[in-house]
């Protein structure tokens, strides 16, 4: 058996990393770049930590800022359109996983244009040509898409999301700088950052899960059940481990893969535009217990990845603790407690079970899940 590891060229870490950039870019001899955003990162100050430095270097660059959350097809055309109009040979991503995964698309329709429709991008698509030339600048600690080789685009239209795999699409060079992070509200420090716990917990448990990324996803999680309270309360020390504990998950799960958290969240995003933090938080102890019998001892490795003493405890018990820390960090920072609070409504429960079945996610859980398991889950949580 063989086993694939894709990452950036090039990443820097560490508050000021963002400085890193004009150097990049003269190396690499860009003349013009797509700025990717939302415009509340332009309203807040934080693209312009980012355009000063270019303005100051003398280097053009137009901004599109028309993402939104769970970005659509119809956002990712007019990025197409933004692009084209720019004269632009790179592009910045600056955000959290919306800007970035918009800037994927974008980047990989530019130089693979039979792709336009979007739609065609779902899966493993055939792309020939890597995407344009990404510069990934994260705002957020949870999505890791400045490391990964996957992005999430909604189709308004048939309210679904899908999940498109891409070795073409991974950006370039990455920039993870906590000052970058700083500003983001205590409720998206939590959502984020719970997101990236459930990619290291999905990533380590998956069926295609191997030695190597079990090290990086066990070392996230430890990472990232010892920051995140105090990231979410404003330690800076700590949104600097969080901005770092995201990118090793995203390290580890872009090259193996997830599950059925995410195959049932991603639903959730389509239909009610919930945070898919949030709605990965939310799921993710009860998916934890369903999958717990097809886990080995592993929940037992993530229990002391997250600083609980197993050592007289039972596998059963080893497993059970691991749900309850998972649980305690939800409650302590501020996650709802049923997706009803998140705006799910009970009546649309069979037609997200059949969204999250047919999700590429799905594939990876240990355990086979049938429709009227994933509606039990949806109910539990609801």
């Amino acid at each position: 058996m063989t086993n694939r590891m894709i990452l950036n060229e090039t990443s820097w870490f560490g508050r000021g990393a963002i400085n890193e950039l004009i150097p990049e870019v003269r190396r690499r001899g860009y003349r013009k770049a797509l700025i990717v955003t939302d415009a509340r990162l332009i309203a807040c100050g934080t693209v312009a930590k980012v355009t000063a430095g270019l303005d100051r270097a003398g280097f053009p660059y137009k901004v599109f800022d028309g993402v939104i959350p769970n970005p659509t097809i119809s956002v990712v055309k007019q990025g197409l359109t933004a692009f084209r109009q720019s004269e632009a040979d790179y592009l910045i991503a600056i955000g959290g996983g919306s800007p970035q995964d918009t800037c994927k698309a974008i980047g990989i329709i530019i130089n693979n244009p039979e792709f336009e429709d979007v739609r065609s991008l779902e899966g493993v698509a055939a792309t020939r040509r890597a995407c344009v030339p990404i510069m990934a600048i994260p705002t957020t600690s949870g999505t890791a898409a400045e490391v990964t080789i996957n992005y999430v685009i909604t189709d308004e239209e048939k309210r679904r999301k899908f999940v498109c795999v891409d070795p073409h699409d991974i950006p370039l060079v990455a920039f993870i700088d906590a000052d970058m992070m700083d500003g983001m509200p205590a409720a998206l420090k939590a959502a984020t950052g719970v997101d990236a716990l459930t990619h290291a917990i999905e990533g380590f448990i998956t069926l295609g899960a191997w030695e190597l990324t079990d090290i990086l996803h066990l070392k996230a999680i430890e990472i990232i059940a010892r920051s995140l309270r105090a990231s979410v309360a404003g330690k800076p020390e700590a949104v600097e481990s969080m901005a770092l504990g995201q990118y090793i998950a995203g390290m580890g799960f872009s090259n193996v893969g997830l599950g059925l958290v995410h195959g049932m969240a991603h639903p959730l995003g389509a239909f009610y535009n919930t945070p898919h933090g949030v709605a990965n938080a939310i799921l993710l102890p009860h998916v934890m217990r369903y999958n717990a019998a097809f886990t080995g001892d592993k929940y037992s490795r993530i229990a002391q990845a997250m600083g609980v003493d197993v050592a007289t405890a039972t596998l059963e018990q080893t497993r059970d603790l691991a749900i309850r820390a998972v649980e305690a960090l939800n409650r302590d920072v501020g996650i709802p407690a049923k997706l009803r609070e998140a705006g799910m409504r009970e009546a649309d429960i069979p037609a997200l079970a059949q969204a999250a079945l047919e999700d590429v996610c799905t594939g990876g859980n240990p355990r086979k899940a049938t429709f009227e398991e994933i509606v039990g889950l949806y109910r539990q949580a609801y």
